[in-house]
Protein backbone atom coordinates (compact mmCIF):
# COMPACT_ATOMS: atom_id res chain seq x y z
CA UNK A 1 0.00 0.00 0.00
CA UNK A 2 2.88 2.38 0.62
CA UNK A 3 4.22 2.01 -2.90
CA UNK A 4 1.17 1.34 -5.04
CA UNK A 5 -2.22 2.91 -5.41
CA UNK A 6 -4.89 0.50 -4.21
CA UNK A 7 -7.16 -0.15 -7.17
CA UNK A 8 -10.32 -2.19 -7.00
CA UNK A 9 -8.72 -5.15 -8.73
CA UNK A 10 -5.59 -4.91 -6.53
CA UNK A 11 -7.78 -5.06 -3.45
CA UNK A 12 -9.31 -8.36 -4.52
CA UNK A 13 -5.88 -9.81 -5.25
CA UNK A 14 -4.36 -8.59 -1.98
CA UNK A 15 -7.10 -9.56 0.43
CA UNK A 16 -9.21 -12.27 -1.16
CA UNK A 17 -11.66 -11.37 1.57
CA UNK A 18 -15.39 -11.68 1.30
CA UNK A 19 -17.69 -9.24 3.03
CA UNK A 20 -19.70 -10.68 5.89
CA UNK A 21 -23.47 -10.59 5.61
CA UNK A 22 -24.93 -7.55 7.37
CA UNK A 23 -28.28 -6.34 8.55
CA UNK A 24 -30.95 -4.91 6.27
CA UNK A 25 -31.86 -1.28 5.72
CA UNK A 26 -34.62 0.09 7.90
CA UNK A 27 -36.69 3.28 8.12
CA UNK A 28 -36.73 3.85 4.36
CA UNK A 29 -39.69 5.72 2.84
CA UNK A 30 -39.18 3.88 -0.45
CA UNK A 31 -39.64 0.72 1.59
CA UNK A 32 -36.29 -0.99 1.39
CA UNK A 33 -36.76 -4.72 1.44
CA UNK A 34 -33.68 -6.70 1.93
CA UNK A 35 -34.37 -10.30 2.07
CA UNK A 36 -32.48 -12.40 4.52
CA UNK A 37 -28.70 -12.35 4.74
CA UNK A 38 -27.01 -12.66 1.36
CA UNK A 39 -30.00 -11.41 -0.66
CA UNK A 40 -30.33 -8.22 -2.68
CA UNK A 41 -31.84 -5.11 -1.09
CA UNK A 42 -34.84 -3.68 -2.95
CA UNK A 43 -36.61 -0.33 -2.88
CA UNK A 44 -40.27 0.02 -3.73
CA UNK A 45 -41.23 2.75 -6.18
CA UNK A 46 -44.17 4.56 -4.51
CA UNK A 47 -45.64 5.49 -7.92
CA UNK A 48 -46.30 1.96 -9.11
CA UNK A 49 -44.97 -0.46 -6.47
CA UNK A 50 -42.07 -1.63 -8.67
CA UNK A 51 -39.61 -3.55 -6.48
CA UNK A 52 -36.32 -2.28 -7.86
CA UNK A 53 -32.92 -3.66 -6.89
CA UNK A 54 -30.94 -1.02 -5.00
CA UNK A 55 -27.97 -1.96 -7.17
CA UNK A 56 -28.72 -1.10 -10.80
CA UNK A 57 -26.66 -2.14 -13.81
CA UNK A 58 -25.23 0.75 -15.84
CA UNK A 59 -24.68 -0.45 -19.41
CA UNK A 60 -22.36 2.33 -20.58
CA UNK A 61 -19.15 0.37 -20.07
CA UNK A 62 -19.69 -3.07 -21.60
CA UNK A 63 -16.46 -4.77 -22.63
CA UNK A 64 -15.41 -3.96 -26.19
CA UNK A 65 -13.44 -6.15 -28.58
CA UNK A 66 -10.33 -4.99 -30.42
CA UNK A 67 -12.45 -4.07 -33.45
CA UNK A 68 -14.65 -1.89 -31.21
CA UNK A 69 -17.64 -4.20 -31.06
CA UNK A 70 -19.40 -5.10 -27.82
CA UNK A 71 -18.25 -8.43 -26.42
CA UNK A 72 -21.67 -10.08 -26.42
CA UNK A 73 -20.47 -13.22 -24.68
CA UNK A 74 -19.21 -11.14 -21.76
CA UNK A 75 -22.45 -9.11 -21.64
CA UNK A 76 -24.54 -12.28 -21.53
CA UNK A 77 -22.42 -13.73 -18.74
CA UNK A 78 -22.65 -10.57 -16.65
CA UNK A 79 -26.40 -10.21 -17.19
CA UNK A 80 -26.90 -13.87 -16.24
CA UNK A 81 -25.02 -13.34 -12.99
CA UNK A 82 -26.79 -10.06 -12.27
CA UNK A 83 -30.30 -11.44 -12.74
CA UNK A 84 -29.50 -14.60 -10.78
CA UNK A 85 -28.26 -12.39 -7.92
CA UNK A 86 -31.34 -10.16 -7.79
CA UNK A 87 -30.36 -7.16 -9.96
CA UNK A 88 -33.37 -6.19 -12.06
CA UNK A 89 -32.67 -2.62 -13.29
CA UNK A 90 -30.61 -2.11 -16.46
CA UNK A 91 -29.77 1.41 -17.66
CA UNK A 92 -28.60 2.08 -21.22
CA UNK A 93 -28.82 4.81 -23.90
CA UNK A 94 -28.61 5.12 -27.70
CA UNK A 95 -25.16 6.72 -27.49
CA UNK A 96 -23.50 4.25 -25.10
CA UNK A 97 -20.70 1.97 -26.34
CA UNK A 98 -20.44 3.78 -29.67
CA UNK A 99 -24.15 3.29 -30.20
CA UNK A 100 -24.06 -0.47 -29.55
CA UNK A 101 -25.16 -0.74 -25.91
CA UNK A 102 -28.92 -0.93 -26.45
CA UNK A 103 -28.61 -3.76 -28.95
CA UNK A 104 -26.18 -5.76 -26.79
CA UNK A 105 -28.29 -5.22 -23.67
CA UNK A 106 -31.46 -6.18 -25.55
CA UNK A 107 -29.89 -9.43 -26.79
CA UNK A 108 -28.83 -10.42 -23.28
CA UNK A 109 -32.14 -9.55 -21.60
CA UNK A 110 -34.37 -11.03 -24.31
CA UNK A 111 -33.43 -14.50 -23.05
CA UNK A 112 -35.43 -13.85 -19.87
CA UNK A 113 -39.11 -13.17 -19.13
CA UNK A 114 -39.90 -9.50 -19.77
CA UNK A 115 -41.45 -9.03 -16.34
CA UNK A 116 -38.25 -10.14 -14.59
CA UNK A 117 -36.34 -6.90 -15.20
CA UNK A 118 -36.74 -3.16 -15.75
CA UNK A 119 -35.17 -1.38 -18.73
CA UNK A 120 -34.12 2.26 -18.60
CA UNK A 121 -33.01 4.12 -21.71
CA UNK A 122 -32.89 7.70 -22.89
CA UNK A 123 -33.77 10.28 -25.51
CA UNK A 124 -30.29 11.62 -26.20
CA UNK A 125 -29.47 15.05 -27.57
CA UNK A 126 -27.82 15.66 -30.91
CA UNK A 127 -24.58 17.33 -29.87
CA UNK A 128 -24.22 20.92 -31.03
CA UNK A 129 -27.13 20.91 -33.47
CA UNK A 130 -29.25 24.06 -33.40
CA UNK A 131 -32.44 22.20 -34.23
CA UNK A 132 -34.00 19.02 -32.94
CA UNK A 133 -36.80 17.93 -35.28
CA UNK A 134 -39.68 16.05 -33.73
CA UNK A 135 -39.43 13.22 -36.26
CA UNK A 136 -35.77 12.60 -35.42
CA UNK A 137 -36.57 12.34 -31.72
CA UNK A 138 -39.48 10.00 -32.42
CA UNK A 139 -37.21 7.85 -34.59
CA UNK A 140 -34.65 7.61 -31.78
CA UNK A 141 -37.35 6.49 -29.36
CA UNK A 142 -38.71 3.85 -31.77
CA UNK A 143 -35.18 2.62 -32.50
CA UNK A 144 -34.65 2.10 -28.77
CA UNK A 145 -37.72 -0.14 -28.63
CA UNK A 146 -36.42 -2.07 -31.63
CA UNK A 147 -32.84 -2.39 -30.39
CA UNK A 148 -33.97 -3.49 -26.93
CA UNK A 149 -36.44 -5.96 -28.46
CA UNK A 150 -39.31 -4.76 -26.30
CA UNK A 151 -42.69 -3.11 -26.80
CA UNK A 152 -42.41 -0.89 -23.73
CA UNK A 153 -39.74 0.90 -21.69
CA UNK A 154 -39.96 0.85 -17.91
CA UNK A 155 -37.93 4.00 -17.18
CA UNK A 156 -37.44 6.54 -19.99
CA UNK A 157 -35.30 9.64 -19.54
CA UNK A 158 -34.67 12.94 -21.25
CA UNK A 159 -30.91 12.54 -21.47
CA UNK A 160 -28.29 14.81 -19.89
CA UNK A 161 -30.44 17.83 -19.07
CA UNK A 162 -28.07 20.76 -18.72
CA UNK A 163 -25.97 19.82 -21.71
CA UNK A 164 -28.03 22.25 -23.76
CA UNK A 165 -26.50 25.12 -21.79
CA UNK A 166 -29.57 27.32 -21.39
CA UNK A 167 -33.27 27.13 -20.64
CA UNK A 168 -34.02 28.36 -24.17
CA UNK A 169 -32.01 25.52 -25.74
CA UNK A 170 -33.59 23.04 -23.34
CA UNK A 171 -37.05 24.21 -24.34
CA UNK A 172 -36.14 23.89 -28.00
CA UNK A 173 -34.77 20.36 -27.52
CA UNK A 174 -37.68 18.79 -25.68
CA UNK A 175 -40.62 21.15 -25.30
CA UNK A 176 -41.14 23.57 -28.22
CA UNK A 177 -40.97 20.72 -30.75
CA UNK A 178 -43.78 18.82 -28.92
CA UNK A 179 -41.47 15.92 -28.01
CA UNK A 180 -42.60 16.04 -24.39
CA UNK A 181 -46.24 15.90 -25.48
CA UNK A 182 -45.50 12.79 -27.53
CA UNK A 183 -43.73 11.11 -24.60
CA UNK A 184 -46.62 11.92 -22.26
CA UNK A 185 -48.99 10.21 -24.69
CA UNK A 186 -46.66 7.21 -24.85
CA UNK A 187 -46.73 7.06 -21.05
CA UNK A 188 -50.51 7.26 -21.08
CA UNK A 189 -50.58 4.37 -23.58
CA UNK A 190 -48.29 2.30 -21.34
CA UNK A 191 -45.35 2.09 -23.74
CA UNK A 192 -43.43 4.26 -21.29
CA UNK A 193 -44.04 3.16 -17.69
CA UNK A 194 -42.05 5.94 -15.96
CA UNK A 195 -40.84 9.24 -17.42
CA UNK A 196 -37.94 11.23 -15.97
CA UNK A 197 -34.69 12.97 -16.83
CA UNK A 198 -30.97 12.70 -16.12
CA UNK A 199 -29.30 15.89 -14.98
CA UNK A 200 -25.88 17.47 -15.57
CA UNK A 201 -26.51 21.19 -15.24
CA UNK A 202 -26.73 24.17 -12.91
CA UNK A 203 -29.30 25.09 -10.28
CA UNK A 204 -31.24 27.37 -12.60
CA UNK A 205 -31.85 24.58 -15.12
CA UNK A 206 -32.65 22.07 -12.39
CA UNK A 207 -35.22 24.35 -10.81
CA UNK A 208 -36.78 25.00 -14.21
CA UNK A 209 -37.18 21.27 -14.79
CA UNK A 210 -38.72 20.80 -11.35
CA UNK A 211 -41.14 23.62 -12.15
CA UNK A 212 -42.47 21.41 -14.95
CA UNK A 213 -43.40 18.73 -12.42
CA UNK A 214 -47.00 19.92 -12.05
CA UNK A 215 -47.51 19.55 -15.81
CA UNK A 216 -45.31 16.55 -16.63
CA UNK A 217 -45.27 14.71 -13.30
CA UNK A 218 -41.74 13.36 -13.32
CA UNK A 219 -41.83 9.76 -12.14
CA UNK A 220 -38.12 9.77 -11.24
CA UNK A 221 -34.95 11.82 -11.75
CA UNK A 222 -31.38 10.63 -12.26
CA UNK A 223 -28.60 12.70 -10.70
CA UNK A 224 -24.87 12.40 -10.16
CA UNK A 225 -24.31 11.71 -6.49
CA UNK A 226 -21.37 10.46 -4.43
CA UNK A 227 -19.57 11.46 -1.26
CA UNK A 228 -17.34 13.92 -3.11
CA UNK A 229 -20.11 15.68 -5.02
CA UNK A 230 -22.36 15.78 -1.95
CA UNK A 231 -20.60 18.94 -0.73
CA UNK A 232 -17.62 19.32 -3.10
CA UNK A 233 -18.94 19.16 -6.67
CA UNK A 234 -16.44 20.66 -9.10
CA UNK A 235 -18.82 20.85 -12.07
CA UNK A 236 -22.46 21.57 -11.32
CA UNK A 237 -24.52 21.89 -8.15
CA UNK A 238 -23.65 19.95 -5.01
CA UNK A 239 -25.71 16.77 -5.01
CA UNK A 240 -27.10 17.28 -1.50
CA UNK A 241 -29.09 20.23 -2.89
CA UNK A 242 -30.38 18.19 -5.84
CA UNK A 243 -31.27 15.19 -3.70
CA UNK A 244 -33.07 17.23 -1.05
CA UNK A 245 -35.10 19.12 -3.68
CA UNK A 246 -36.28 15.82 -5.16
CA UNK A 247 -36.97 14.30 -1.74
CA UNK A 248 -39.12 17.30 -0.84
CA UNK A 249 -41.30 16.60 -3.90
CA UNK A 250 -41.29 12.86 -3.18
CA UNK A 251 -39.66 12.08 -6.55
CA UNK A 252 -37.64 8.82 -6.53
CA UNK A 253 -33.94 9.33 -7.22
CA UNK A 254 -31.71 7.22 -9.46
CA UNK A 255 -27.98 7.64 -8.84
CA UNK A 256 -25.31 7.78 -11.53
CA UNK A 257 -21.54 8.13 -11.05
CA UNK A 258 -21.49 6.79 -7.48
CA UNK A 259 -17.76 6.10 -8.02
CA UNK A 260 -17.16 9.38 -9.86
CA UNK A 261 -15.90 7.63 -12.97
CA UNK A 262 -13.91 5.11 -10.93
CA UNK A 263 -12.04 7.71 -8.87
CA UNK A 264 -13.66 6.50 -5.64
CA UNK A 265 -12.64 2.91 -6.32
CA UNK A 266 -9.00 3.83 -6.98
CA UNK A 267 -7.94 6.43 -4.46
CA UNK A 268 -4.59 7.87 -3.28
CA UNK A 269 -2.64 5.71 -0.87
CA UNK A 270 -3.33 7.68 2.29
CA UNK A 271 -7.07 7.71 1.51
CA UNK A 272 -7.02 3.96 0.89
CA UNK A 273 -5.28 3.39 4.20
CA UNK A 274 -7.83 5.56 5.95
CA UNK A 275 -10.79 3.60 4.52
CA UNK A 276 -9.25 0.17 4.99
CA UNK A 277 -8.41 0.94 8.60
CA UNK A 278 -12.13 1.47 9.22
CA UNK A 279 -13.31 -1.56 7.21
CA UNK A 280 -10.36 -3.86 6.46
CA UNK A 281 -12.48 -6.59 4.81
CA UNK A 282 -14.45 -4.24 2.54
CA UNK A 283 -13.34 -2.85 -0.81
CA UNK A 284 -12.63 0.84 -1.27
CA UNK A 285 -15.60 1.09 -3.65
CA UNK A 286 -18.05 -0.27 -1.08
CA UNK A 287 -17.85 2.98 0.90
CA UNK A 288 -19.12 4.98 -2.08
CA UNK A 289 -21.98 2.59 -2.77
CA UNK A 290 -23.04 2.43 0.88
CA UNK A 291 -23.06 6.23 0.96
CA UNK A 292 -25.53 6.43 -1.93
CA UNK A 293 -27.70 3.59 -0.70
CA UNK A 294 -28.03 5.13 2.77
CA UNK A 295 -30.31 7.92 1.51
CA UNK A 296 -33.98 6.89 1.70
CA UNK A 297 -35.33 8.40 -1.53
CA UNK A 298 -32.76 6.58 -3.67
CA UNK A 299 -34.51 4.01 -5.84
CA UNK A 300 -31.41 2.44 -7.36
CA UNK A 301 -27.65 3.11 -7.60
CA UNK A 302 -26.18 2.53 -11.04
CA UNK A 303 -22.79 0.93 -11.50
CA UNK A 304 -21.07 0.27 -14.83
CA UNK A 305 -19.69 -3.14 -13.92
CA UNK A 306 -17.38 -4.05 -16.79
CA UNK A 307 -15.81 -7.07 -15.10
CA UNK A 308 -17.19 -9.95 -13.07
CA UNK A 309 -15.13 -9.02 -9.99
CA UNK A 310 -16.80 -5.57 -9.97
CA UNK A 311 -20.21 -7.20 -10.06
CA UNK A 312 -19.38 -9.71 -7.35
CA UNK A 313 -17.96 -7.05 -5.03
CA UNK A 314 -20.99 -4.79 -5.49
CA UNK A 315 -23.33 -7.70 -4.80
CA UNK A 316 -21.62 -8.13 -1.44
CA UNK A 317 -22.26 -4.47 -0.66
CA UNK A 318 -25.95 -4.54 -1.56
CA UNK A 319 -26.90 -8.07 -0.45
CA UNK A 320 -28.07 -6.70 1.85
CA UNK A 321 -27.01 -3.06 2.19
CA UNK A 322 -25.58 -1.91 5.49
CA UNK A 323 -26.41 1.82 5.61
CA UNK A 324 -23.87 4.24 7.01
CA UNK A 325 -24.46 5.65 10.48
CA UNK A 326 -23.95 9.31 11.40
CA UNK A 327 -20.35 8.74 12.49
CA UNK A 328 -19.51 7.02 9.20
CA UNK A 329 -21.19 9.76 7.16
CA UNK A 330 -19.07 12.36 9.00
CA UNK A 331 -15.98 10.22 8.36
CA UNK A 332 -16.72 10.18 4.62
CA UNK A 333 -17.31 13.92 4.61
CA UNK A 334 -13.83 14.39 6.11
CA UNK A 335 -12.48 11.96 3.51
CA UNK A 336 -14.09 14.03 0.75
CA UNK A 337 -12.32 17.13 2.09
CA UNK A 338 -8.99 15.34 1.73
CA UNK A 339 -9.84 14.05 -1.75
CA UNK A 340 -10.85 17.53 -2.93
CA UNK A 341 -7.29 18.76 -2.32
CA UNK A 342 -5.85 16.60 -5.11
CA UNK A 343 -5.22 18.52 -8.39
CA UNK A 344 -6.71 15.95 -10.75
CA UNK A 345 -8.86 16.52 -13.82
CA UNK A 346 -12.49 15.81 -12.91
CA UNK A 347 -13.04 13.39 -15.80
CA UNK A 348 -15.37 10.43 -15.18
CA UNK A 349 -14.45 8.62 -18.41
CA UNK A 350 -18.02 8.87 -19.71
CA UNK A 351 -16.64 9.48 -23.24
CA UNK A 352 -19.37 11.97 -24.11
CA UNK A 353 -16.58 14.15 -25.55
CA UNK A 354 -15.70 11.42 -28.03
CA UNK A 355 -15.05 10.96 -30.82
CA UNK A 356 -12.82 14.00 -31.22
CA UNK A 357 -12.77 15.21 -34.83
CA UNK A 358 -9.00 15.49 -34.63
CA UNK A 359 -8.46 12.03 -33.19
CA UNK A 360 -7.45 13.06 -29.66
CA UNK A 361 -8.07 10.39 -27.02
CA UNK A 362 -9.27 12.84 -24.38
CA UNK A 363 -10.38 10.36 -21.66
CA UNK A 364 -7.15 8.31 -21.87
CA UNK A 365 -4.98 11.43 -21.56
CA UNK A 366 -6.81 12.50 -18.41
CA UNK A 367 -6.84 8.94 -17.08
CA UNK A 368 -3.05 8.62 -17.30
CA UNK A 369 -2.48 12.03 -15.73
CA UNK A 370 -4.93 11.37 -12.88
CA UNK A 371 -3.48 7.92 -12.28
CA UNK A 372 -0.02 9.39 -11.75
CA UNK A 373 -1.38 12.07 -9.41
CA UNK A 374 -3.33 9.51 -7.36
CA UNK A 375 -0.41 7.11 -7.16
CA UNK A 376 1.99 9.84 -6.08
CA UNK A 377 4.31 9.11 -9.02
CA UNK A 378 4.21 12.56 -10.65
CA UNK A 379 7.73 13.83 -11.49
CA UNK A 380 8.95 16.47 -9.07
CA UNK A 381 12.19 18.42 -8.69
CA UNK A 382 13.84 15.94 -6.33
CA UNK A 383 16.23 13.00 -6.37
CA UNK A 384 13.59 10.77 -8.01
CA UNK A 385 12.94 13.18 -10.90
CA UNK A 386 14.70 11.21 -13.65
CA UNK A 387 13.05 7.93 -12.77
CA UNK A 388 9.58 9.50 -12.39
CA UNK A 389 10.03 11.53 -15.59
CA UNK A 390 10.89 8.42 -17.59
CA UNK A 391 7.99 6.44 -16.10
CA UNK A 392 5.47 9.19 -16.86
CA UNK A 393 6.56 9.61 -20.48
CA UNK A 394 6.72 5.87 -21.20
CA UNK A 395 3.33 5.37 -19.59
CA UNK A 396 1.88 8.27 -21.59
CA UNK A 397 3.09 6.84 -24.90
CA UNK A 398 1.80 3.38 -24.01
CA UNK A 399 -1.59 4.66 -22.88
CA UNK A 400 -2.18 7.18 -25.68
CA UNK A 401 -0.96 6.70 -29.27
CA UNK A 402 1.34 9.50 -30.40
CA UNK A 403 -1.10 11.09 -32.86
CA UNK A 404 -3.88 11.10 -30.26
CA UNK A 405 -2.02 12.99 -27.53
CA UNK A 406 -2.76 16.42 -26.06
CA UNK A 407 -0.49 18.36 -28.43
CA UNK A 408 -2.87 17.59 -31.31
CA UNK A 409 -5.66 19.73 -29.81
CA UNK A 410 -6.51 22.81 -31.93
CA UNK A 411 -8.91 24.14 -29.26
CA UNK A 412 -12.05 23.95 -31.42
CA UNK A 413 -13.95 23.57 -28.11
CA UNK A 414 -16.62 21.27 -29.56
CA UNK A 415 -15.92 18.84 -26.72
CA UNK A 416 -16.66 21.41 -24.00
CA UNK A 417 -20.42 21.58 -24.55
CA UNK A 418 -20.63 17.78 -24.49
CA UNK A 419 -18.85 17.35 -21.15
CA UNK A 420 -21.34 16.75 -18.30
CA UNK A 421 -18.61 17.60 -15.77
CA UNK A 422 -18.17 21.10 -17.26
CA UNK A 423 -14.44 20.56 -17.73
CA UNK A 424 -12.63 23.13 -19.83
CA UNK A 425 -11.12 20.31 -21.86
CA UNK A 426 -8.88 22.35 -24.19
CA UNK A 427 -7.42 24.23 -21.21
CA UNK A 428 -6.67 20.98 -19.35
CA UNK A 429 -5.14 19.42 -22.47
CA UNK A 430 -2.97 22.50 -22.91
CA UNK A 431 -1.72 22.24 -19.31
CA UNK A 432 -0.89 18.56 -19.74
CA UNK A 433 0.83 19.20 -23.07
CA UNK A 434 3.02 21.93 -21.51
CA UNK A 435 3.86 19.56 -18.66
CA UNK A 436 4.80 16.78 -21.10
CA UNK A 437 6.97 19.14 -23.16
CA UNK A 438 8.90 20.19 -20.05
CA UNK A 439 9.49 16.53 -19.22
CA UNK A 440 10.68 15.76 -22.74
CA UNK A 441 13.13 18.64 -22.60
CA UNK A 442 14.28 17.71 -19.12
CA UNK A 443 13.41 21.13 -17.74
CA UNK A 444 12.68 21.84 -14.08
CA UNK A 445 8.98 21.84 -13.23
Amino acid sequence: MKDNNITRRDFFKKTGAAAAAVTAVSMLPLRAQSSQSGKMTYRENPNNNDKVSLLGYGCMRWQMTEDQQVNQESVNELVDKALASGINYFDTAPVYCRGLSETATGIALKRYPRDSYYIATKLSSRGNSKAWPFEESKKMYLNSLKNLQTDYIDYYLLHSIGGEGSIERLQERFFDNKVIDFLLKEREAGRIRNLGFSFHGDTKLFNWMLDQHDKVHWDFVQIQMNYIDWHHASASQNSDILYNALAEKNIPVVIMEPLLGGRLASVPNHIAERLLEKEPTQSIASWAFRFCGTYPKVLTVLSGMTYMEHLEDNLKTFSPLKPLNEEELAFLDDTAELMAQYPIVGCTDCKYCMPCEYGIDIPSIFKHYNKCVNEGTMPENDENYKKARRAFLIGYDRTVPRLRQADMCIECRKCVSRCPQRINIPSELRKIDRFVEKLKQGKEL
